[in-house]
């Protein structure tokens, strides 16, 4: 199974480090947010990646390539460690690049990808979303799939005041946090809302998703929407929804961002009681 992992974003909520950056390159603690979405892929036992970028993302390709003289500098000056973890991210994962040429939604990205995916299943993993678990999101989607035979996506519960900025998922219980998924709504005004489970950047698909991407109209934001299309694959196939139970950082967001690096920071030994120090200064009046 490929991993797809969309990072074409403009990112202009980081703006103005967004205008020469890419957003999934954004530093949390020691590495770049989006390194933190290949290590889940990886860990989920998918290593063939197809990673989804647009103009300005060249830095992403820069980052998981060989840089020898890199690693030749670090090999004479005995900086042994280091030297490790730059052939890692050079060798963790085989992946190629697909261009999307417009910025037309979430949805047009994923469809960028159906030649090279084929007719075969895949996982969609978001490039600004890093999720934190014992055992990975993914790989408990990818288990899920092999179960059901049918395509699945992660849920998290959240406050009924902030769902409408959501995909906003409604399910039957089946237990230990399943749904079988009876509607999904791409930000629904909140006086329509039914559910507070929202889809969370993590997805295991059939192929047909492709078909129903192909008949999507642009919707909210006048982009192709992915909760459309998966709407409209509920026509045709059983969709299930598996609550996840860990923490998410929506790195698109400050706020988050700065979460998600605090708290990375608290779960390193070596870091944690430089950074508890540090916190004591601030406090709210």
């Amino acid at each position: 199974m490929k991993a797809v992992i969309p990072a074409a974003g403009l990112g202009t909520r980081f703006l103005p480090y967004t205008k020469t950056q890419p957003k999934e390159m954004l530093p949390v603690v020691d590495k770049p947010a989006i390194q933190y979405v290949v290590e889940e892929a990886v860990a989920s036992g998918l290593k063939d990646i197809l990673m989804v970028t647009g103009r300005g993302k060249r830095a992403i390709e820069d980052h998981f390539d060989r840089n020898l003289e890199l690693e030749d500098y670090l090999s004479k000056t005995s900086k042994t460690k280091a030297l490790t973890q730059v052939r890692e991210i050079g060798g963790m994962a085989t992946i190629m690049y697909v261009r999307q040429k417009e910025p037309l939604g979430l949805g047009h990205a994923v469809l960028s990808v159906e030649r090279y995916v084929g007719n075969e299943p895949f996982a969609v993993l978001l490039g600004d979303d890093i999720l934190v678990d014992e055992v990975p999101c993914t790989k408990r989607l990818v288990d899920v799939f092999d179960r059901k035979k049918a395509p699945v996506l992660a849920v998290q519960e959240m406050p009924l005041s902030k769902v409408s900025a959501y995909g906003v998922v409604t399910g039957k219980p089946l237990g230990e946090g399943l749904y079988r998924v009876e509607d999904i709504v791409e930000k629904p005004s909140p006086d329509t809302v039914k559910s507070n489970l929202v889809s969370i950047g993590r997805y295991v698909f059939s192929p047909g998703i492709f078909e129903q991407l192909k008949s999507v109209k642009p919707g909210v934001g006048g982009e192709i929407q992915l909760t459309d299309a998966i709407r409209g694959l509920l026509k045709d196939e059983e969709v299930y929804a598996l609550r996840f139970g860990g923490k998410r950082y929506d790195v698109g967001s400050r706020a988050s961002w700065l979460r998600a690096n605090i708290e990375i920071a608290m779960s390193k030994p070596e870091l944690r009681e430089e950074i508890s120090e540090l916190l004591k200064d601030y406090h709210t009046p």
